[in-house]
């Protein structure tokens, strides 16, 4: 793997920031829009309840959590949008440009993108709702890493998608976050689920991470072996995500549908 054309592909993406500062919006907008319409509904829950539980950690927690795990995933899939809107796929992989280095180009991007609408949360969260994960410590940090990685995998894996649709199955891509919330437990348990749901969630590491969450939230500690369990799914989902967009990226080349990628379809 070559740093330089790694590097390329992030300069690439600076660029096109630079160049359309309103770009920058989207980052912040929607997780504002979330983080105080959720923050409010909290702090409703709370007044009608009183003191018996505290739903700011319970609730706007989750979202934050969410919302950065669909973050990162919609870095990657957005930084590759770009290139599927300015049909750019024939330029880049007539260069010497491996798949790694592309894909890890999009990873670094969606670190940046995913790191302004996290701190973006993070302020509106403890300054407007007094929500603060500096009380969980270190314990934090395998739940956003297991985030992290989700929603890295789930990003290249719906580049392969439209990769291999066409530009108009971007659509398929963007209710992916909404699809799997029910199944994750973001707002609730999952012992709430039907069982058919519920053999669902075990295939799904953000799952184990609400999980979690909520033991924290309740006074109790995580369960170490979950967090492993779950830390070893989402590095497996990239694996997978990015073999995926290999075996599909091959198959573009070689019926020479990556010359024909219309605005459509390359079907």
């Amino acid at each position: 793997m070559n740093p330089s054309r790694v590097a390329a592909i992030v300069l690439r993406q600076i660029y096109l920031y630079r160049g359309s500062p309103v770009r920058l919006l989207p980052m912040i907008a929607w997780v504002t829009i979330d983080i105080v319409l959720w923050g409010f509904i909290t702090r409703y829950l709370n007044t009608v309840t009183g003191a018996r539980f505290n739903f700011v950690p319970a609730i706007l927690g989750a979202v934050l959590l969410w919302d950065f795990l669909t973050r990162v995933m919609q870095g990657v899939t957005t930084a590759f949008f770009e290139d599927v809107w300015s049909r750019n796929f024939l330029n880049i992989f007539a260069t010497p440009l491996k798949v790694s280095e592309y894909l890890s180009g999009l990873v670094i991007t969606a670190i940046g993108t995913s790191l302004v609408g996290l701190l973006a949360m993070l302020v509106l969260a403890s300054g407007l709702f007094g929500l603060s994960f500096v009380s969980y410590g270190l314990a934090l940090i395998p739940f956003v890493l297991v985030l992290f990685l989700t929603g890295i995998a789930l990003g290249v894996f719906g580049a392969s998608i439209v990769l291999r649709l066409g530009p108009a199955s971007e659509w398929l891509i963007w209710p992916i976050p909404s699809i799997l919330s029910p199944f994750v437990g973001v707002f609730y348990p999952l012992s709430t689920l039907p069982r058919w749901m519920q053999a669902v969630s075990r295939l799904l590491a953000p799952s184990y991470v609400f999980e979690g969450m909520r033991a924290i939230v309740a006074g109790k500690g995580p369960a170490p072996g979950l967090l492993a369990l779950s830390c070893g799914m989402a590095v497996g989902y990239i694996v997978l995500a990015c073999l995926t967009f290999t075996l599909v990226y091959r198959h573009a080349i070689r019926t020479g549908l990556i010359a024909r990628y219309s605005a459509e379809s390359v079907g």
